[in-house]
């Protein structure tokens, strides 16, 4: 039980925009707070506490199992009272240096996989570089070998793309893999380029 409650549950304000991940835990407290409706992904329709709890899961649904009942899972949820979209910044770090460059190489473009993928300093350490977003990208391992401790134009490579640091995005909020059926909620460009990177 304690996996299911540590799932990612997208938020969303009262506008339906994608504002935070919480886990089901949280999500559930929201909920019986009032402070929150989860939505179903299936017809968009919208539930309090009382009628989420009354709702049976199907055999597709994880649910809590609680004393007397199962509680299905919120996948969705709504803020009652909440309109901003959020204005955080990113953590600068390694998990999220590989989502903004989509596990790819930023110098010839491949993606090998975690395992053989490093961060590169595109102006080195040694030369004054420092460790942040727009100096710190992905490189895989030939690459960076090739690099070594130059600056891409003194090894004679190119950056496929300048390094930025990203605009906050739900993807950045949440080590698990993205639910499926948020793609209703979240705009099909974004889906795209955020979560199938």
């Amino acid at each position: 039980m304690t996996h299911v409650l540590q799932r990612p549950t997208l938020v969303l304000n009262r506008n339906w925009q994608a504002v935070h991940i919480a886990t089901v835990a949280r999500a559930l407290v929201k909920l019986y707070r009032g402070t929150a409706r989860a939505v179903d992904p299936r017809d968009y329709q919208t539930y309090d506490w009382g009628d989420w709890a009354q709702l049976r899961p199907t055999d597709d649904d994880a649910f809590v199992q609680g004393v007397s009942r199962q509680i299905r899972v919120p996948e969705v949820v709504t803020l009652t009272e909440y309109d901003a979209v959020p204005s955080a910044q990113v953590a600068f770090s390694r998990r999220n240096i590989f989502k903004r460059d989509k596990f790819t190489c930023v110098y010839c473009g491949v993606q090998p996989g975690t395992d053989e993928l490093t961060i590169d300093h595109v102006v080195p350490r040694a030369h004054g570089g420092q460790s942040t977003w727009d100096n710190c990208v992905l490189a895989c391992l030939a690459c960076n070998h090739r690099k070594a401790d130059r600056t891409p134009e003194q090894a004679r490579i190119r950056l496929r793309k300048q390094p930025v640091r990203p605009t906050w995005k739900p993807v950045y909020a949440t080590d698990s893999v993205p639910i499926k059926s948020w793609t209703k909620f979240l705009s099909e460009a974004y889906w795209n380029a955020e979560l199938k990177g």
